[in-house]
């Protein structure tokens, strides 16, 4: 019996140190699975807008190939994210809504400020252009991050992260 009692409770002890997330009260923009503790639906960490917003915002200005000179793009770190599941992977699949997606190392979340925009000059971005969230390296800050395996990696329209 005792045997019994120690198992069990070695088996919950992992679920007193993860966290639930709030539930999104508005449509769900991204979502993120794989290797993370803190969930809000089954084995997945959902966030609308608004939680996205909750979080430590950061500001990036910098130029890419994509607009034309240096854009302001605020959102939360990479980095956040992570810690705000509970990250423990090492890689990540970022997945756009048209199915596009990059493999990106953890190490560059915590490597450099990159951020998941959710606006662009002050304006929210939408599908349109290039939103719900966009992955923006901070180019300008480290002129070496200017290269195809960077960019491919600065997936647009995200909607799903997959932790591995």
């Amino acid at each position: 019996m005792r045997y019994l009692i120690a198992l069990l409770a070695a088996f919950s002890l992992p679920s007193l140190y993860a966290e639930t997330l709030e539930l999104p009260q508005g449509p769900v923009i991204l979502t993120v699975s794989g290797e993370l503790e803190n969930t809000n639906a089954g084995d997945h960490a959902q966030f609308d807008r608004a939680m996205l917003e909750a979080l430590p915002q950061h500001e990036t200005v910098t130029h890419t190939p994509w607009h034309d000179g240096a854009v302001s793009f605020v959102g939360p770190l990479g980095r956040t994210l992570l810690d705000a599941v509970g990250s423990e992977g090492r890689e990540l699949r970022i997945s756009a809504l048209n199915d596009y997606s990059a493999t990106v190392p953890v190490r560059d979340f915590y490597k450099y400020d990159v951020i998941l925009a959710m606006s662009a000059n002050g304006q929210p971005l939408q599908v349109r252009d290039q939103g719900p969230l966009f992955v923006i390296y901070p180019f300008d800050q480290a002129s070496s991050l200017m290269n195809e395996v960077t960019l491919s990696r600065s997936v647009w329209q995200v909607n799903r992260i997959e932790i591995e």
